[in-house]
């Protein structure tokens, strides 16, 4: 149903792999297209980067009818996904995610928005896309430590609502050499997990903030480190840690979830060490500027078992403290 002109957004390293057949695809189907390709990277989520978008469309004449298409990773389908829900107070987005963390997770559910220099993800919008569609194909071209990253989210949704998917992670032996519908179907019940809570919740007032697990503390890792240096998935795989030792504390979980979830992100090729030269006075006070906090009060998405999660406001900072400085 989409008949306006189409705007392609893209980054520098994704751009030539795909943008050229998609555009000729289009002009073919008689849409007229232009494309634009951001810097690769954390650090083109800014207003700065948004803004040079803006004049883009707006010098070139968009009209409220036509679509913003996202081609790429996280970076890209949130850049442009707050810019297509401010353009002209909003017009129609697709995401064709290309990174497995888009794919499963940062794609789906109408989140978008680019970062301060205080915390992640602080200005955005909620504005869901028509269309999703994720192609497995083009994780081929994806580098390793990238593909490692989305793991990071397909084993989170696996630990707040899908012990069955985690299980059968930990039965790959070699997840290297997962291709085809094998590949494929580890996405797809990725994806389900997402859909159906944000079905429930599509403005995060409740369930959603489950899909936080490991990103509270991942945030304020990842924002500390300076945007760029960690991946979104590295920093959630660390965060992912420190919060089940949380909820260890917390009496939620045993040491042998912590160890169990720490084994499967390490197969999957995630570290789960905090990195050096950090300060836990800066972490909590990064988690303070957290967007879930209310009441001046963290609210935190905790595990209590594989499979099943819960959000807490009761977590003492002095009990956070105790497993950052442990870290």
């Amino acid at each position: 149903g989409l008949r306006g002109a189409v705007w392609l957004v893209s980054d520098r390293q994704v751009f030539p792999h795909y943008a050229p057949a998609l555009i000729e695809r289009l002009h073919t189907a008689g849409y007229a297209v232009q494309g634009y390709a951001v810097p690769a990277g954390e650090t083109s989520k800014d207003l700065t980067v948004a803004a040079q978008l803006y004049d883009w469309l707006i010098g070139n004449g968009v009209e409220r009818r036509d679509v913003v298409l996202a081609l790429g990773g996280g970076v890209v389908g949130d850049l442009a996904g707050f810019v297509a829900a401010t353009v002209l107070r909003g017009v129609a987005l697709v995401h064709l995610p290309t990174t497995l963390l888009a794919m499963v997770d940062s794609a789906i559910g109408g989140k978008t928005g680019v970062n301060h220099p205080l915390g992640k993800n602080l200005i955005g919008a909620f504005h869901q896309p028509r269309l999703v569609l994720a192609d497995p194909a083009t994780l081929a071209t994806l580098p390793l430590r990238e593909l490692c990253a989305g793991w990071a989210e397909v084993i989170k949704h696996a630990v707040i609502r899908d012990a069955g998917l985690f299980t059968h992670l930990e039965s790959i032996a070699d997840p290297a050499s997962l291709s085809g519908e094998t590949l494929a179907a580890i996405i797809r019940r990725a994806v389900r997990v997402k859909i159906d809570i944000v079905n429930a919740d599509e403005r995060e007032t409740g369930e959603r903030m489950l899909l936080n697990y490991g990103h509270t503390l991942g945030h304020a890792i990842e924002a500390a480190c300076g945007y760029g240096d960690l991946l979104h998935g590295e920093a959630v795989a660390i965060g992912m840690h420190l919060e089940a030792q949380i909820a260890g504390r917390l009496g939620m979980v045993d040491r042998a979830f912590v160890e169990r979830q720490a084994r499967l992100l390490h197969i999957w090729g995630l570290s789960t060490d905090l990195p050096p030269g950090l300060s836990v006075d800066d972490l909590i006070a990064r988690t303070l500027r957290d967007k879930k906090v209310r009441g001046g009060k963290v609210r935190w998405a905790l595990p209590a078992g594989i499979g099943t999660a819960t959000v807490r406001d009761d977590v003492p900072e002095s009990l956070v403290r105790a497993v950052l400085a442990e870290a």
